[in-house]
């Protein structure tokens, strides 16, 4: 059996991590989530979370993946053949955000080059949905679930995304994967720096920063608030969907698993709260420009980074091209760090699986997800990208998580047997605390979000999409991806497939 690949240092790995964890949700999604939820009173909540439910299952996950030395697939099926599928929908999960999640990036490489003169105009919104995307309600009267045309705005930006991602892929672990993050995650953090001083020092920045600290804390009261602050560390710290199982199995014998979660895990919460500063200070100096108070200006997702930031740069005082190349090559840098992790979950699956060669696996893995992303860069790709998103995080990674907790922790009764494997490849212990949170808190909180969101798409339709096209969009594509893991479940694992391998060298341990 050929050595599994293996990360060059310590070092190498925690960027890699991080990566993965810090992406677009950082940026766009955490600052208004944390402004809609008691602004400075909801870091309790978040940070309680963060010990409860993020570190815990990232030290599960990386435990997974040292141990059995696998992808999800094969890490599962070692641990118990049973709850392979459990991997495999993991792997699918991934695929599917894989295929859009490369468009959205492709929009923000469009974006930094139009920052440089501010070509999307006065009208950041109309020029997004129509001169842009060409939305094919926009320009020729059609719906949801209507394809267009590609859209050659979007395509070619595309296929450069997909050349850097399986560029890098198909060069392995350590010379790709971790040269990249090596390159990109310092990157990221010296531009986004850059950001935030700029943004701290423009007019009206301070009225931001209050409506973005200022504590409400009769919100902390609200199980809506808490529900928020679990969501917000699941979605941003790529637990559920094959990650960190995968990058851990590239780990050495001596790894310190129980601190690198802990790193990981606060420095992705670290860059969030960079991200609501900077973000929050451009939206007080939008707000004090408009005459308008920032609730008025405050938005979140695609809103906030291609319609409300292009019209902040516009009203910058001085070096609006500059800030814009900023804040959206910051974009490109956190989704490239984010999408080769997430396409690697299936490259090495396949590799495991099928014994094929990592190129192998990147043409055919990488080259299917390359090509069905075509789809989102069409005149109603929006449309299509929206409904995936939506319900394969809420009933995808949401969901799958769920399950394998339930699954490690109660079925298999596995949790005394990873935690002894963590704790004897790490500098310090952990004790009840991690079998309570894992056995008891998580579970009980994911199941509430389950049964919370299930109820909610049952009574009505996500953002009034027809229900033929949801069930397509949807539904469809997360009930797709389970299926998905029991057909490649049922595939039988060459001779020794499941025996794991002899113990490997410990060459770049502490590097």
């Amino acid at each position: 059996m050929n050595a599994r690949e293996q990360w060059g240092t310590r070092a190498g790995f925690i960027l890699a991590a991080i990566g993965s964890a810090v992406g677009l949700g950082n940026i766009w999604r955490f600052p208004y989530v944390a402004y809609e939820n008691g602004g400075g009173a909801f870091f309790l909540p978040y940070l309680f979370a963060l010990l409860t439910a993020g570190i815990p299952l990232l030290i599960m996950e990386f435990t997974l993946g040292h141990k059995y030395r696998g992808s999800a697939p094969l890490s599962y099926a070692r641990f118990t053949k049973k709850a392979e599928w459990i991997g495999w929908w993991q792997v699918a999960i991934s695929f599917v955000i894989a295929t859009y999640y490369a468009v959205i990036i492709a929009w923000a490489i469009s974006y930094t080059f139009f920052a440089f003169n501010q070509s999307w105009g006065e009208d950041t919104g109309g020029f997004l949905m129509g001169e842009y995307l060409q939305r094919v309600d926009i320009v020729s009267g059609g719906a949801p679930g209507d394809f267009g045309s590609l859209v050659p705005g979007v395509l070619i930006p595309l296929i450069v995304v997909w050349i850097i991602t399986l560029g890098v892929l198909f060069k392995g672990v350590k010379r790709g994967i971790e040269v990249a993050n090596r390159i990109f995650i310092p990157l990221l953090v010296v531009m986004f720096l850059l950001i935030v001083i700029r943004a701290v020092t423009l007019e009206g920045a301070l009225d931001g920063l209050n409506a973005f600290f200022r504590p409400d804390w009769a919100e902390i009261m609200s199980p809506g608030v808490w529900v928020a602050a679990y969501g917000q560390i699941f979605f941003s710290l790529s637990i559920a969907f094959a990650i960190m199982i995968t990058y851990s199995s590239y780990l050495p014998k001596k790894a310190d698993i129980n601190n690198n979660a802990f790193i990981t895990g606060f420095s992705n919460s670290s860059f969030e709260l960079l991200a609501g500063i900077g973000v929050f200070a451009a939206l007080g100096f939008m707000a004090s420009a408009s005459g308008t108070t920032v609730a008025d200006v405050a938005d979140a997702g695609i809103g906030l980074a291609f319609v409300v930031f292009p019209e902040i740069i516009n009203t910058f005082p001085g070096f609006n091209g500059f800030f814009g190349v900023l804040f959206f090559g910051s974009l490109v840098l956190a989704g490239l760090s984010s999408l080769i992790s997430i396409v690697e979950t299936f490259i090495s699956g396949l590799q495991d699986k099928f014994q094929i060669s990592r190129a192998k696996a990147v043409a055919f893995g990488g080259g299917l997800s390359a090509l069905i992303s075509l789809l989102y860069a069409t005149q109603g790709g929006l449309f299509f990208l929206d409904a995936a998103d939506y319900f394969i995080n809420q009933f995808g990674v949401a969901l799958a998580g769920l399950v394998s907790v339930i699954a490690v922790a109660w079925f298999v009764k596995g949790l005394p047997t990873l935690q002894n494997h963590a704790n004897g490849v790490s500098d310090f212990r952990t004790g009840a605390w991690w079998k309570v949170c894992l056995g008891v808190i998580t579970p009980f909180v994911l199941g509430y979000m389950f049964i919370q969101n299930t109820v909610i798409n049952l009574t009505s339709n996500y953002e009034d999409y027809p229900t033929s096209f949801l069930l397509v969009s949807g539904w469809g594509v997360a009930l797709g991806a389970i299926i998905v893991g029991f057909i490649l479940a049922a595939f039988k694992w060459k001779k020794s497939a499941l025996e794991l391998p002899a113990e490997q060298s410990e060459k770049g341990v502490d590097q």
